[in-house]
């Protein structure tokens, strides 16, 4: 009985992430799959933007070629995906891990979601930072957390 009740268990959790990855539009999973494939590496110069730049670029997406990356989205009303991009401005995050407590600031800065954990949590995939420096690094980023500044959340578009 014990198997038929982990057999259900996990045939439903297969259907919820098969349904999940089914809502991700093509050009998001090739954002996805080129920043699996830089992660640990430096791209172009190791400015966080050139991580947005190349992932764009690659996979002819059209932006602005500065800031906007595609359609901007709302994480509040719109579901966030994973090949979504990110724009930091003035933002400052303070969370607590333990007894100590964290304070990062990005004044300008731009990355890509990696993974989304849950409604406002996220893996996100960034360079030119304090923990990777200048190559390709993933980190979490919970929403909850900021408390200074604008996200800008972009649903990339394909260049036809």
């Amino acid at each position: 009985m014990k198997k038929l009740i982990i057999l259900f268990l996990s045939f439903g959790l297969t259907s919820y992430v098969f349904g999940q990855e089914n809502k991700i539009p093509e050009l998001n999973k090739k954002i996805v799959h080129y920043v699996k494939s830089v992660i640990g590496t430096q791209v172009d110069r190791g400015e966080c933007w050139d991580l947005a730049n190349q992932a764009l670029k690659r996979n002819h997406a059209k932006w602005d070629g500065e800031y906007v990356y595609g359609n901007p989205i709302d994480p509040k009303k719109d579901e966030v995906l994973p090949g979504d991009l990110i724009q930091f401005k003035n933002v400052k995050v303070t969370y607590r891990v333990g007894n100590t407590f964290y304070k990062e600031t990005m004044a300008h800065h731009t990355a890509i979601v990696y993974k989304v954990l849950a409604h406002g949590k996220y893996e996100i995939a960034h360079q030119n930072t304090g923990f990777s420096g200048r190559k390709v690094g993933v980190s979490s980023l919970d929403l909850s957390t900021v408390t200074k500044g604008k996200l800008f959340f972009y649903r990339p578009v394909a260049d036809r």
